[in-house]
């Protein structure tokens, strides 16, 4: 049978491959730009049908049909491997959205190993090309492991997916495939860069500062280590690498002013290494078919012992808060959850454990109450219900838009005095007076 005969014969309907769940399925539904579209516009028409429906995505690019017509989780139930904005807007609501904790490196072993039963799996993937091979587009991730993993594949095809070269397990191949639904071709989401400002600007510029000639870079989300990666293309840095977990529109940019060449990495030199990206169609038309990049499965791009092999690998990362004894959190309000672990964890052991290596904790020092009144993001402890992203003892580096502070090798008196001394000069006399009660200040560094 030829491969088109092949294609002819397994392709469907959206309505069709929605027809394949049964009520108590473990269905999912592809990550980021991967998430399907009309095959969960077809499963949502179906709620009056069924019951105990688990769903499951990461990093929802998209507000799901699931979700939208079932708002109580009464037939769906939605889950997120990290949450995204539209995710924290349903749980806002009230709408039930579950977290699962991960340690992201690990995550294609959960789903061949760790997981319940993995019913259906539906994706968004590129045409079929000549050998009879749908890539993943940019959320080679865990993909290939759900595949692997699930009883019945579902792929939707999306003309607008970029071809994104490997790597390995950038693609499945028509032969596992179980049915094929010709989606409706939607634009990918764009996600611009959020504003730079001029706190993110101080902070980037001591963070460029730790950097040198032939570091290789990885930026986690969000404004600070966008503004590093601009910064960085207008820099006087060269020779730069990038292995990372996320390809954002800043990797375009040191790209094009010609600080990417990775020509000093020791593994996948002259490669822009990630496991998947998110961004502007700069990024997406970037990424298509150019040999300059190589995507991954997370277990490669994330594994700390390989990330290390490469030397000078300076990693950047936000946090929501910082306490006093350097532990991080970076993805919870309290009980609210707000992001997820994601890669920061797994970068933070890498950063430390490349020879010349650093790992970067950022934030802004502090923020304003509804009242207008400032708010230290140095805290003298987490709140009721933070969650530790990065424990005390694996922190190396923490920035501010008022210093940095080496957290390694540092006492608890030596974290709360330099954690202090970047903290907003508003509050340093309140987190002072924290750490005394807390016992972790020196009487002779009490101000007068």
């Amino acid at each position: 049978m030829t491969l088109v005969d092949q294609y002819k014969k397994k392709l469907v309907t959206a309505e069709q491959a929605a027809r394949v769940v049964k009520s108590g399925d473990w269905v999912e539904y592809g990550s980021f730009l991967g998430m399907v579209r009309a095959c969960d516009k077809a499963l949502a028409a179906r709620k009056g049908e069924l019951k105990d429906v688990k769903v499951r995505s990461c990093v929802t690019a998209y507000a799901p049909e699931v979700v939208l017509a079932d708002p109580k989780g009464e037939v769906f139930t939605w889950v997120s491997w990290h949450f995204s904005g539209a995710d924290r807007k349903f749980a806002d609501k009230g709408v039930p959205v579950y977290y699962t904790p991960v340690k992201y490196c690990e995550v294609p072993r959960y789903c061949r190993e760790e997981i319940d039963d993995l019913d259906v799996f539906m994706l968004q993937v590129t045409p079929m090309d000549k050998n009879g091979f749908f890539n993943f587009g940019p959320q080679c991730s865990h993909s290939k492991a759900l595949c692997d993993r699930a009883r019945t594949v579902i792929v939707e095809v999306n003309k607008n997916q970029p071809r994104c070269l490997g790597g390995y397990e950038e693609a499945i191949h028509i032969s596992e495939v179980d049915y094929i639904v010709e989606g409706e071709n939607p634009p990918l989401t764009q996600i611009p860069a959020p504003p730079i400002t001029e706190v993110d600007k101080k902070v980037a510029f001591y963070i460029v500062e730790e950097m040198r000639d032939g570091s290789c870079i990885q930026l986690g989300i969000g404004g600070m280590p966008n503004a590093v990666g601009m910064m960085i293309a207008e820099s006087d840095l060269k020779d730069l690498g990038c292995h990372t977990e996320m390809l954002v529109d800043a990797y375009v940019h040191m790209f094009n002013a010609g600080k990417l060449t990775g020509k000093r990495k020791q593994i996948d030199p002259g490669k822009l290494v990630y496991t998947f990206a998110l961004g502007t169609q700069l990024l997406y038309d970037f990424i298509n078919d150019n040999p300059w990049c190589a995507t991954y499965p997370v277990n490669y791009t994330n594994k700390p012992s390989v990330v290390a092999l490469n030397d000078n690998v300076v990693t950047i990362n936000n946090a929501i808060e910082v306490d006093l004894y350097g532990q991080v959190c970076s993805e919870s309000s309290g009980f609210r959850q707000i992001t997820g672990t994601g890669g920061q964890l797994d970068f933070v052991l890498a950063g430390y454990e490349s020879r010349g290596g650093k790992s970067i904790v950022c934030l802004p020092s502090s923020y304003k109450d509804k009242e207008g009144k400032i708010r230290s993001r140095i805290v003298p402890y987490l709140p009721h219900g933070g969650i530790v992203t990065v424990s005390r003892t694996i922190n190396h580096i923490v920035v501010t838009e008022f210093g940095k502070v080496n957290m390694k090798g540092k006492n608890t008196w030596q974290r709360a005095e330099g954690l202090i001394n970047i903290a907003h000069p508003d509050t340093r006399d309140e987190l002072i007076k924290a750490a005394e009660v807390q016992g972790i200040w020196r009487n002779s560094n009490k101000r007068d």
